[in-house]
């Protein structure tokens, strides 16, 4: 006698200030039964802190006792309900707190515990309005999504907690609140991840109905499998808060097929029949216009049409769209797919007129050698830059939500637009972990009162002196005045709303140092200010580590960055020596990577070369070597390369 695998169901109504009400839905199964049994089944319900999954000490509320008989080798269900006085609400970070509770469930037979389960759960409000938006808890929220794939660089698919949580990390710190899991279901763990940290998560299951894309792929089975996965898929997530939203399919290739309706209904019947709280159901669609597919379709989810899709195109189709349902959300499921390469830039960038531009266009070095410039301006042919991506989605917003956009991370494989290279160019952050300038342009309109000003490109081109260098500036200000070797380039005002770049054209390079001062509020007293230098010969290379403490149980990973830096530290933005990782205690170096999406030396491999002047290490605790608790617990990395000081940092083991 237990509680069913994901046998548990709770709901939240009736929520204020003062109260919420509860409802928990409970299966018991008799698995090993001969016969019929009686269970008594009751729920306490405490304050949860996922970080530690530690329950709180002090009972809140109870859902009183039910008595049950199960049948032999059947499942029977019990509900009840309770209210809990003066919730504290989940909500996202990090205008909101993503407040957790846990129900507990004990089983019973004959006074005897024979089974208790945790359920985890949230307590908030969503409302989709058609009008305004999403709003949590009564406050409206703009959707500041990425998307992400399941992989996690170096590491592979596998998932692990540590790194997906990093990965977490570097996107609240630009501002991102909300995640597209595309396009299949995440692990449960990342799901815990996104409750713990308060991020929004549109959950999706297909990538495939009927029609295939590739030989093998999922379309062979759907007829067989749909329904068993669906149900089983919102059953195991349907209990987390951060599920804002169910996504059955993604540029299904029979999207405008005359029978779409009879494939995508029944998908959207079994979310609903699993799901009491009736999450909107939604699929994304870019390559038909509002018809039989939307019509069935909570939310209108749009990838790319909304902004129009390629770089000069500017008919957005979020007009039909309104005009065909007046009563639906909408947002942009796939935004951008803007393109570039970490660190690399090519001359000159597209003309001061141009804010979007394709990949491909020669005549603006867009790319050399597999290579994208990082001017962040260019796009593949169906996408569109962040700054033309920004323009559209002001220009009907409130009505369009906000945008996931495509992609926060690169990742392994669909190295489109290009061909070569071992990973995707969508990524704002590279497949290392390593922030292109894309991220400051993110984090400078997702957190626009954030004091924060962003130069690129690097200040050291010794192959381009006196000649043109053209300088842009990302940042939240209203105005920004640029100083090249303290000489002014004049002041930039922003141009539109919906512009966080600040351009300086026609700047000359000359060795020295690039300063930027940003206004806001006020054109006489400085928001930000950055400087950048020349940089001197590669000296030296620095060695960090994002945790100096981990656990010692294998899984547990500390993320190490090497960057080669001059004698005055600063990072050698073209440098590319050879590296060497060394792990001695009980450590084990899992993988490296760089971010180059043309480097194939193999993942585990200690030695490989920087790029953009950084490598990373992972390193994970050995369990065979580890002497436990005591001395002997610290892992040395040590990071070589002939010519350089070698650098080194220590992981303790918690």
């Amino acid at each position: 006698m237990r509680v069913a695998q994901y046998g548990t169901s709770i709901t939240t109504s009736s929520i204020s200030n003062s109260s919420a009400n509860v409802s928990l839905v409970v299966q018991v199964e008799n698995i090993r039964g001969s016969a019929s049994s009686s269970v008594d089944v009751v729920t306490e319900i405490r304050t949860w802190n996922p970080a530690t999954k530690q329950s709180g000490a002090q009972v809140i509320a109870t859902i009183s006792k039910a008595s049950m008989t199960v049948p032999a080798n059947g499942k029977s269900s019990t509900s009840g309900s309770t209210t809990i006085a003066n919730p504290k609400l989940w909500g996202p970070a990090p205008v909101q707190k993503p407040n957790m509770y846990v129900a507990i469930t004990t089983l019973s037979v004959a006074g005897s515990v024979i089974d208790t389960y945790q359920t985890p759960f949230g307590i908030r409000t969503i409302t989709y309005d058609a009008n305004k938006g999403i709003f949590v808890n009564g406050q409206a929220v703009r959707i500041q999504g990425t998307n992400n794939h399941h992989d996690l660089g170096s590491l592979g698919a596998a998932f692990n907690v540590r790194a997906a949580e990093r990965q977490m990390e570097i996107l609240q710190e630009m501002g991102c609140n909300a995640i597209r899991t595309s396009h299949n279901p995440p692990a449960q763990e990342y799901l815990d991840l996104a409750d713990q940290r308060g991020m929004l998560v549109l959950n999706e299951i297909f990538d495939a109905w009927t029609e295939p894309r590739r030989t093998n792929d999922f379309a062979n089975i759907f007829a067989d499998w749909k329904e068993a996965d669906v149900r089983l898929w919102v059953r195991r997530d349907r209990n987390h808060p951060s599920v804002v939203a169910w996504s059955v399919g993604n540029e299904v290739p029979e999207q405008g097929a005359a029978n779409i309706s009879s494939i995508v209904s029944p998908l959207k019947d079994y979310v609903k029949s699993e799901d009491p709280a009736r999450r909107p159901v939604t699929a994304s669609v870019n390559a038909v216009g509002p018809g039989a597919l939307t019509d069935v379709l909570d939310i209108i989810s749009l990838n790319y049409l909304g902004e129009g899709m390629g770089s000069s195109n500017y008919g957005s189709s979020y007009p039909s769209f309104r005009n065909a349902y007046s009563n639906k959300a909408m947002w942009s499921s796939e935004s951008c797919a803007a393109v570039s390469t970490r660190g690399v830039f090519f001359f000159p960038p597209p003309a001061s007129s141009v804010i979007s531009a394709s990949y491909g266009d020669q005549s603006s070095s867009g790319t050399v050698n597999n290579q994208i410039s990082g001017y962040e301006l260019y796009a593949a042919g169906f996408g569109n830059s962040a700054d033309k991506t920004f323009l559209q989605q002001d220009k009907y917003s409130p009505y369009v939500a906000g945008e996931f956009v495509w992609t926060g991370f690169d990742y392994l494989g669909e190295p489109h637009p290009l061909t070569r290279p071992r990973s995707s160019s969508f990524g704002i952050i590279d497949t290392a972990g390593f922030k292109k300038e894309r991220f400051w342009l993110y984090q400078a309109r997702w957190r626009s009162d954030f004091p924060m000003v962003h130069i690129l490109p690097h200040w050291t081109w010794p192959d381009r002196v006196g000649q043109s260098v053209p300088i842009h500036v990302f940042s939240g200000a209203d105005e920004v005045e640029l100083f090249v070797n303290n000489v002014s380039q004049g002041r930039v005002t922003k141009s539109s709303s919906s512009s966080y770049r600040f351009r300086f054209d026609k700047v000359i390079y000359q060795p020295g140092s690039v300063r930027a001062v940003a206004y806001k509020n006020s054109i006489e007293q400085p928001w930000a200010t950055k400087t950048i230098k020349t940089v001197g010969s590669a000296a030296k290379i620095n060695v960090t580590a994002d945790r100096t403490t981990i656990l010692g149980d294998g899984y547990d990973l500390s993320f190490i960055t090497a960057a080669v830096v001059d004698n005055e530290g600063l990072v050698v933005p073209r440098a590319s020596q050879s590296i060497t990782f060394t792990v001695s205690g009980p450590g084990v170096l899992v993988s490296t990577d760089n971010g180059d999406p043309m480097d194939y030396t193999g993942f585990s491999s200690p030695t490989r070369k920087a790029f953009g002047g950084l490598l990373l290490g992972i390193v994970r605790a050995d369990q065979d070597r580890d002497p436990g608790p005591g001395a002997g617990r610290e892992i040395v990395v040590t990071v070589s390369s002939p010519g350089l000081t070698l650098g080194s940092v220590t992981i303790k083991l918690a």
